[in-house]
């Protein structure tokens, strides 16, 4: 396999050597234009997670980027430097919502609890953010509120189109909410799950949102909590995929930027943990600010979220989860024992790159969607197979490595447990289940 690798460097300190900004410079903060110069984590190099590869090209290039974070200390956001173009990520994108079972349910409980917190009724209108394949605003349709999807994944809105939701192929920012507004569409509720930390010009996409909203509309977002992340060990959700990595303290101040204001927070368990902000423009007084905003604010600054050096000490978890890992891997290929996995999800591929696991340890991996299946793992080139492959094999564990879907992975393949199959859990430690 040939490798290229890419960096990017930067104008480094005036007291630092070429060689000091080689190492350390990230470049500014997509949010305040600060300097970066205070490392997070950095994960080596490691190819787009969801690029997945056809046999046929087993042994053609590809890119490994640089897999490394920073912290503003201005403004503590944490990102990753644009190594790779959301165009090239979305081109043929491989994650499709609704495989997962769990999720669906989310999408739905969460859309029977909008239209009754707002009252909608088919007078409004709702636009979600990065709709993928229709999962959520599908409950909408259902319910006879009119809504329009935007969806930069061609292959994946088509999907959402064939089930009736009006979609738009597009990212989304001021240009897109600008013509959206022209051509009639203005929201009384935008939705935008796990797609802020997805976007490079964080100050361009929420500046796009303040146009789309009506003046009393209510924009929701969901995304991983950094807090989350770092008590968790969840460094393997750090990906190219992923620009920016969300406190609550940081989101306030990006909203408040651009004529925002939230006024209600919820922390929910999706994603290892999760946030769901509601926000509204500063001039709607109709929506008071719930006390969960500032009780949520206490916690982060306890936990030390407005101290850069509350992020130097990361870096030396994500090692130990990783020596643990191998270990366990190592004995269990020297005991005669065979290791596969489950699923194909972006944070599986940090990890397996990060640790250097190939083959030898990981015979090959299973998942749900027909998207990823007879295809190869970025980086590792870990076969991917239909879930069937388990009953032919018989493995003696199955490393979960969508890991916040754990419990309804088990579920799904509990037959395993037939032959004496046990499951492992990588995050935050490794965790055996014996039945």
């Amino acid at each position: 396999m040939s490798v290229v690798r890419a960096s990017v460097l930067t104008t480094p300190r005036a007291s630092e050597s070429p060689w000091d900004a080689m190492r350390y410079s990230g470049g500014k903060c997509r949010f305040c234009g600060s300097p970066l110069y205070e490392t997070f984590v950095d994960l080596g190099m490691s190819p787009p997670c969801n690029r997945m590869v056809k046999p046929s090209q087993r042994n053609d290039m590809e890119m490994f980027y640089p897999l490394h974070t920073f912290v503003c200390s201005e403004c503590f956001l944490v990102q990753v430097q644009e190594y790779v173009s959301p165009a090239y990520i979305f081109d043929d994108y491989t994650y499709f919502s609704s495989y997962s079972t769990s999720w669906l349910e989310h999408a739905r409980r969460y859309s029977t609890m909008m239209i009754d917190r707002l009252g909608l009724t088919n007078r409004h209108h709702v636009v979600e953010i990065a709709s993928n394949d229709g999962y959520l605003l599908q409950n909408f349709v259902e319910a006879g509120i009119p809504c329009l999807g935007v969806e930069p994944a061609a292959n994946v809105a088509e999907v959402a189109i064939a089930k009736g939701i009006p979609s738009v192929i597009k990212f989304f920012g001021k240009e897109t909410a600008t013509q959206l507004l022209i051509d009639g569409n203005t929201a009384d509720l935008i939705i935008g799950n796990n797609v802020l930390a997805h976007v490079p010009n964080i100050n361009d996409f929420v500046g796009g949102i303040r146009v789309l909203l009506k003046p009393t509309g209510v924009v929701t977002m969901e995304f991983p909590h950094l807090m989350r992340l770092m008590q968790e060990h969840q460094f393997d959700t750090i990906y190219h995929e992923h620009f920016s990595y969300l406190s609550f303290m940081t989101v306030q101040r990006v909203f408040a930027a651009h004529g925002l204001t939230i006024f209600d927070v919820e922390e929910l368990s999706t994603h290892g943990g999760s946030l769901r902000i509601y926000a509204r423009h500063h001039e709607d007084a109709s929506k008071p600010v719930s006390s969960r905003v500032e009780h949520l604010l206490e916690q982060e600054r306890a936990y030390g979220l407005n101290k850069v050096e509350t992020y130097s000490n990361f870096a030396a978890k994500c090692e130990t989860v990783k020596y643990a890992l191998l270990e366990f891997l190592i004995k269990a290929r020297r005991e005669g024992k065979q290791v596969v996995g489950y699923g194909a999800p972006g944070k599986g591929n940090t990890l397996l790159n990060y640790c250097g696991i190939r083959e030898d340890l990981l015979n090959y991996t299973v998942d749900r969607s027909p998207y990823k299946q007879n295809m190869l793992l970025p980086g590792t080139h870990i076969p991917v197979y239909a879930p069937d492959k388990l009953r032919d094999t018989k493995p003696d564990y199955i490393l979960i490595l969508p890991w916040n879907l754990k419990h309804e992975i088990m579920q799904q393949v509990s037959y395993v447990r037939e032959w004496g199959g046990k499951f492992v859990v990588p995050i935050p430690e490794i965790k055996v289940y014996e039945s």
